[in-house]
């Protein structure tokens, strides 16, 4: 007889379908599945069956695509989210969110037990505890963290209890939502191995259009409202962007982290909609923002990105930052345009109501309105203590 019931965040993958075994057989525990819908484009029915299939007590199948955008996909891009200046922190975004849902869960069942399939080496172990510990007391079972299992071991005993196992899985460990897609693993764990065309799905690497395509995006208060004049639903407008990007090479960030738990990784990514979101959303900024808004909420930035990549979602300086965030997305709103050619990317036209360029003061024509005999005083005052210090050290 079963001792208790343990609720597991499952993606029908080698990692989460082994776990199921383990927390059977070892820990003497029914298992409740939940696999989170957060834009993965997995077989949700098949996710449900295979579940059903390795002897699960109950399967849960939750739609949280909405929510992953309007409560983390936005707040990342008002925050210009790059951890490293390189990951739009797809992954990292989508842990918190499935681990909230396996607590309400766990809630609603009356389970014992908490349990993930993350491994003691990667960043996800802390975005689910962390998140865990944060809404639940139950205990956390991690049996690929806790029996120090490798991946090799992990494909010997799905072969042993039968378990079945794609071969992407056999080849690489793909994490994929609707902000990005994660490749890790096989031949790309040599960090001078180009990864091979295959790996990708999202980023056309070959056939790319000859002619340069544009990408217009509009935003109301730093969210994208518009791709290419075309209003549409939040998610259907990330995909449609993620498409055009991809169709033209753009999104492919290879490049090597450092991870929370102090390992460097080589790590590989599909972002075409994130990429271009971002490098807009910051041109923009770069428009209504006065200079000493945006050199403080560089700072801020960079700081929430490594607080949602670190794992600390919870933590009360995220909330802090999004209320400084929040309070300079008011002026964010205008239309950024953007060109793609052959996997480049640049911003080629901006505009906006808030805008503080203005020809006039800008403009080296005869229409200018900037009085330039003030720039004499100016550069004197503005240079005074460095000429200064510079006089002094030469006397010496």
């Amino acid at each position: 007889m079963m001792k208790g019931k343990a609720v597991l965040a499952f993606s029908g993958g080698l990692d989460t379908s082994v776990v199921i075994k383990y927390l059977q057989d070892k820990h003497n525990l029914d298992v409740i599945t939940v696999t989170v819908d957060v834009g993965q484009e997995d077989n949700l029915k098949k996710i449900s069956a295979k579940a059903k299939s390795l002897g699960v007590l109950k399967h849960y199948n939750i739609d949280a695509r909405q929510e992953f955008v309007d409560s983390f996909i936005f707040s990342a891009i008002k925050a210009n989210a790059l951890y490293q200046k390189k990951y739009c922190l797809a992954t990292a975004l989508a842990r918190p969110l499935i681990a909230q849902k396996v607590v309400e869960v766990a809630e609603k069942e009356g389970a014992s037990a908490l349990a993930h399939g993350c491994t003691g080496k990667g960043n996800d172990q802390v975005r689910f505890d962390v998140t865990y510990r944060s809404g639940s007391n139950l205990p956390i079972i991690a049996p690929i963290r806790d029996l120090n299992l490798t991946r090799d071991v992990e494909l010997k005993y799905a072969q042993k209890h039968s378990i079945p196992i794609d071969t992407t899985a056999k080849r690489f460990s793909i994490d994929q939502n609707l902000w990005g897609r994660a490749i890790e693993g096989g031949d790309m764990e040599d960090a001078f191995s180009e990864p091979p065309d295959d790996a990708f799905i999202w980023v056309k690497t070959k056939n790319l259009p000859e002619k340069p395509q544009y990408l217009e995006i509009k935003f109301e208060n730093g969210i994208p409202i518009t791709a290419d004049g075309k209003r549409m639903k939040s998610i259907e407008l990330i995909k449609y962007i993620n498409k055009k990007a991809g169709a033209n090479g753009i999104g492919i960030v290879d490049h090597i982290e450092d991870r929370t738990v102090g390992i460097k990784s080589r790590e590989v990514y599909e972002t075409p909609g994130a990429t271009c979101i971002i490098e807009a959303h910051t041109d923009l900024e770069k428009m209504v923002l006065t200079k000493h808004e945006l050199k403080f909420k560089a700072m801020v930035d960079a700081e929430w990105s490594w607080l949602a990549y670190s794992g600390l979602w919870q933590d009360p300086l995220k909330s802090d930052l999004d209320m400084f965030i929040n309070a300079t997305q008011k002026r964010v709103s205008g239309t950024v345009k953007l060109k793609m050619f052959k996997g480049s990317l640049r911003v080629v036209g901006r505009k906006s109501e808030y805008s503080l360029y203005s020809h006039d003061l800008a403009t080296y024509g005869a229409g200018s309105t900037f009085d330039q005999t003030l720039g004499k005083g100016f550069v004197e005052l503005w240079g005074l203590q460095s000429t200064e210090a510079n006089k002094l050290l030469k006397k010496r």
